[in-house]
């Protein structure tokens, strides 16, 4: 490993590794526009320069090109480098635009940071600035090309790094532009990256154009709720809504970024019409009420029916802790059913893929970048979980060969808007070359031909894309506490009556099924059936834990508390004017929560907290870490 001085600190790095990055892990920034961990270096901005006093090549150098060696000794203070740097940031400032008061990337802009660090305050060119028009980019992404300084960062990571074809670079010397070749919305399912890797404001989020500055958003670390990979992400509120979502970095799971379903999918959460208000058949009531009515209700029920025609129903879209203290209420009632899955099949797959998988077999996402063979069962990852194509993409883009098991067929390519990966054809997992590979993953669906793939030798690492952002939690409790799914449970003829939390049951729930209630915050078939709704909080408002699909328990924080978005309510919406102690549409609480009250209101003694017993170990999970294996007692 080589060793060098970086401004008298000496630092030892892995080979391969370049003067900039060695400076950033002891803590030195060099100014950097180009440079990116995941895209690597380009060489384009010209601002990364530093003196080499000791080693070779001597003198000023591009630190972003410039490879870590043995006994080298390095400068970013020598007066020649930084009159160099404050030069080149002078040149890319000329033709930029004076707009920082009404520019969405100001307080978040890497440009203002290292122009400020660099020494430029002063404009001394006082010609006609380079100016450009702007495209339309679809109803997510804002182009604002004045304001580029052209690092090539957005073509790079657009078309190298996520395989998009409709966006890229045209024009030549000082007048290069970065866009597509007519208006149109971005057909890559990774674009909102664009607006995180945009060292400037050429790309910024049109979702939350001009709602806030950086300073004023509510944010904290989170994991995504949009399918089962437990991608890390950052979303930023205000006055109750949620304004955006930003990639949080996990080199273990989602790298840099994130796909566009889980950046815009905002709109369930901010909707006025969503539950916020208890009802008891049909009508808002506070929530003492729709406690003591449920209660009441319940007791009853039981009575009459008797506790086995009871089903508890959790959900693989609600957190551990809701799906936790829903066994215990099932516990508690004694009822006849505790559900999980709704679909019999799914049930026992998802039992079955993840009841087998082990530390040594798990695959994460990192595992799939990082594979020499990749094959495809069953499954379509770009429509089900689109980071896993681009995963997939990276390793291919290093060399892996990428099958997709398919009897009887012999497409090539991934599905979706544009191939991201060459694939050959195989017509069973018995043909692929794994005993050539040194680091094969398979990609597996919940279905017999991802399960027949477990029985392969020689062994192979496995990532199943299951159902929800908890579907491996709750297959895990499922085991644990012996539920069943709620199709069986339902041709058994005993269940008369159901109470759902966060689950979205089909349409064609018999009629005679009683939905006694139901907890959500979304504004499903359910709530619109149940006799007492209780709403509950999305993931934004609450802490909570999900298990991603590898077995990884990942702890997501509090954003924003509940209550009624500012913008967007129509006159019938609004609440009535007047002073309040809590905001209006504030009753939403976590499903957890609301079943430890129910079960306090029932008689329920010494109560204890959801993560307890053989849960505990996740309570001390840290949001800003890489997150727990539950696979690790496993062989």
């Amino acid at each position: 490993m080589p060793k060098l001085i970086i401004d008298t600190i000496a630092v030892e790095v892995p080979e391969g590794t370049n003067v900039l990055e060695a400076a950033r892990s002891v803590g030195i920034v060099i100014p950097h526009f180009c440079w990116h961990p995941a895209l690597g270096k380009a060489g384009a901005c010209r601002v990364c320069a530093v003196k080499i006093l000791e080693g070779t090549p001597k003198g000023v150098q591009m630190s972003c090109m410039l490879p870590a060696q043995d006994g080298m000794v390095v400068s970013t203070g020598d007066e020649e480098a930084v009159a160099l740097r404050r030069s080149v940031i002078e040149w890319l400032m000329i033709n930029h635009p004076h707009d920082c008061p009404v520019c969405d990337e100001g307080g978040e802009c890497q440009l203002q940071d290292f122009t400020i660090a660099g020494g430029h305050s002063i404009r001394r060119y006082d010609g006609r600035k380079r100016t450009y028009i702007n495209q339309y980019l679809g109803p997510y992404i804002e182009h604002e090309m004045n304001r580029c300084i052209q690092c090539y960062r957005c073509a790079r990571f657009y078309q190298e790094y996520a395989g998009g074809t409709d966006f890229g670079t045209m024009g030549r010397a000082a007048m290069i532009y970065f866009g597509r070749q007519q208006d149109g919305q971005l057909e890559s399912p990774f674009s909102g990256n664009l607006v995180d890797i945009c060292p400037t404001g050429v790309f910024t989020d049109k979702t939350a154009r001009f709602r806030a500055r950086y300073w004023d958003y509510d944010m904290a670390p989170s994991v995504c709720p949009h399918c089962s990979l437990g991608c890390n992400t950052i979303p930023a509120a205000r006055y109750r809504e949620l304004l955006k979502v930003m990639a949080r970095r996990n080199d273990a799971i989602n790298g840099w970024f994130i796909c566009d379903r889980g950046r815009f999918s905002n709109a369930a959460v901010n909707t006025p019409e969503r539950p916020r208000q208890p009802l008891v058949d049909g009508q808002e009531v506070d929530w003492n009420k729709a406690l003591d009515t449920l209660a009441e209700r319940l007791q009853k029920f039981l009575e009459i029916h008797g506790p086995e025609s009871l089903a508890i129903v959790g959900s693989p879209r609600m957190s551990m802790e809701g799906n936790i203290m829903a066994a215990r209420l099932r516990d508690f009632l004694k009822a006849g059913t505790l559900s999980y899955f709704e679909d019999t099949e799914l049930n026992r797959r998802t039992l079955e893929a993840t009841g087998r998988l082990t530390r040594d077999t798990s695959a994460s996402l990192a595992d799939v970048r990082g594979a020499d063979l990749v094959a495809i069962i069953g499954c379509d990852p770009s429509e089900q979980s689109p980071m896993m194509a681009l995963a997939i993409r990276q390793a291919w883009r290093k060399g892996a060969r990428v099958f997709r098991v398919e009897s009887g067929r012999s497409e090539a390519g991934d599905t979706g808007i544009s191939p991201l990966y060459e694939s050959s054809h195989a017509d069973s997992v018995a043909s692929l070359p794994l005993a050539e590979a040194a680091r094969p993953v398979l990609i597996c669906g919940t279905n017999e031909a991802g399960l027949e793939a477990l029985q392969i030798t020689p062994p192979a690492k496995f990532a199943f894309l299951l159902n929800g952002p908890n579907a491996f939690g709750c297959a895990e409790l499922a085991a644990e506490q012996g539920a069943a799914s709620l199709a069986e449970a339902l041709a058994a003829g005993t269940i008369k009556g159901v109470v759902a939390f966060e689950t979205d049951l089909a349409d064609d729930l018999p009629d005679n099924i009683q939905v006694l209630a139901t907890a959500d915050w979304r504004a499903t078939a359910l709530v619109e059936r149940a006799e007492i709704v209780l709403p509950t909080t999305a993931w934004v408002e609450m802490d909570g834990t999900f298990i991603n699909n590898e077995g990884r328990a990942q702890r997501f924080k509090q954003v924003m508390h509940p209550g009624l978005p500012i913008k967007g309510l129509t006159p019938e919406l609004h609440p009535p004017h007047g002073f309040r102690k809590t905001a209006p549409g504030s009753e939403p609480t976590p499903a957890w929560q609301w079943i430890e009250l129910l079960m306090s209101r029932m008689g329920a003694q010494s109560l204890d907290a959801p993560l307890s017993g053989h849960w505990e170990r996740l309570k001390q999970l840290d949001p800003e870490q890489g997150g727990l294996s539950v696979l690790h007692e496993r062989n």
